[in-house]
């Protein structure tokens, strides 16, 4: 019987089903995901690609102010929805734009945050998926107040708390799990660790073995994976959604991972990286190490290629289209949907901002 200490810890190397070359590790913890699920996520993973590389064309061609793309981690991406249930919640950032549209969310209404012409465009109760975060952390108090709620009212529902490792800097991210633990909230809190925090590398964040490790001082276990193996990830993620579920409190799961590009269409990368830091993991690319194990298994061929890639094509055209026409934003909806009852200060806010409008009307 292993201690109450023991069961809080990490794996000593982050859990691993299929390596870079698309060879598989057995694993005494961990069981390989069904086929099935592996050749769907193969799928929605080539779809998430095309989400990242179009959105960042939108924003060169005008059509968004700014995209903080997920491009070589959208293994952790897929994994996050594809272990939820359609009750269940999740809770992304502004890089989880993959996420939220895997979850159901139309991805029109997904970027339109990031076209910069409305509070949030998509309704969050439809597919149980909260506004993306532009904030390092707050969000996860919000998800742990959603799953301690949701354990008050006796419902079947975990939350998935997204963040990255900068996140776990933030006073919001330590306040959460305390929360999550005293009260044995169903969350998952994981963490995509990519390295850097904008231009800040990890090693000046933390000296902590790993981030999983932070779960530790306040009683919640935590895990570690390669967040470019999308089996690995749904064989942790998943052990973790069921221990949610089943009522042993707050998980909490780092995924190793890399931000390929800059944190930003914004950012220049290459002020604060070098190039050859960059291009090792350009090999442990999420979607061809899947294709490599699926093919060796005789369990993904053209046809299958194809078909993704059809899928995916189709998505960019839905982009393509949907924000190309020029918006025509009313000032008045800056009071619109932010209290249930006007406050008389936005009131008259939005008196005073009539005024002027109208001033300069006439």
């Amino acid at each position: 019987m292993s201690t109450v200490e023991e069961r809080l810890l990490p794996s000593a190397e982050p859990v691993r089903l299929i390596d870079e070359h698309g060879v598989a590790h057995d694993n005494p913890q961990y069981g390989m995901p069904a086929a099935d699920v592996l050749v769907d996520g193969y799928a929605q993973l080539v779809v998430g690609r095309r989400i990242n590389d179009q959105a960042s064309a939108l924003v060169r061609q005008g059509r968004l102010a700014v995209y903080p793309s997920s491009h070589g981690q959208e293994a952790c991406q897929i994994a996050a929805t594809m272990v939820l249930g359609e009750q269940d919640w999740l809770f992304p950032t502004y890089r989880d734009t993959v996420s939220i549209i895997s979850r159901g969310v139309d991805p029109i209404e997904t970027l339109t945050l990031l076209r910069g012409d409305w509070h949030s465009g998509y309704d969050p109760y439809e597919h149980n998926v909260a506004p993306q975060a532009t904030p390092l952390a707050t969000q996860l108090i919000h998800a742990v107040g959603v799953a301690h709620a949701a354990r008050l009212k006796g419902e079947d529902t975990v939350v998935m708390a997204l963040c990255g490792d900068g996140a776990t800097s933030e006073g919001d991210f330590h306040e959460a799990l305390n929360f999550a633990a005293v009260f044995k909230a169903p969350v998952v809190f994981f963490i995509q660790n990519n390295e850097y925090a904008i231009s800040v590398p990890l090693a000046r964040q933390t000296v902590a073995p790993s981030l999983a490790h932070k779960g530790i001082g306040y009683g919640v276990p935590g895990e570690r994976t390669d967040g470019n193996d999308l089996a690995g990830l749904l064989a942790v993620l998943g052990e973790a959604v069921a221990k949610a579920r089943a009522g042993e409190g707050p998980q909490l799961v780092e995924a190793h991972t890399y931000r390929v590009q800059a944190h930003t269409n914004a950012d220049d990368a290459t002020r604060y990286r070098p190039d050859d830091e960059v291009t090792p993991w350009l090999e442990r690319d999420p979607i061809k190490r899947l294709d490599a194990y699926l093919s060796s298994q005789g369990l993904l061929d053209d046809a299958h290629r194809a078909e993704a890639a059809a899928d995916a094509d189709k998505i960019a055209t839905v982009l393509r289209d949907g924000l190309m026409p020029e918006p025509s934003p009313d000032p008045a909806e800056l009071f619109e949907h932010l209290y249930a009852v006007q406050t008389p200060q936005l009131k008259e806010q939005a008196a005073f901002l009539q005024d002027e409008l109208a001033r300069e009307e006439a």
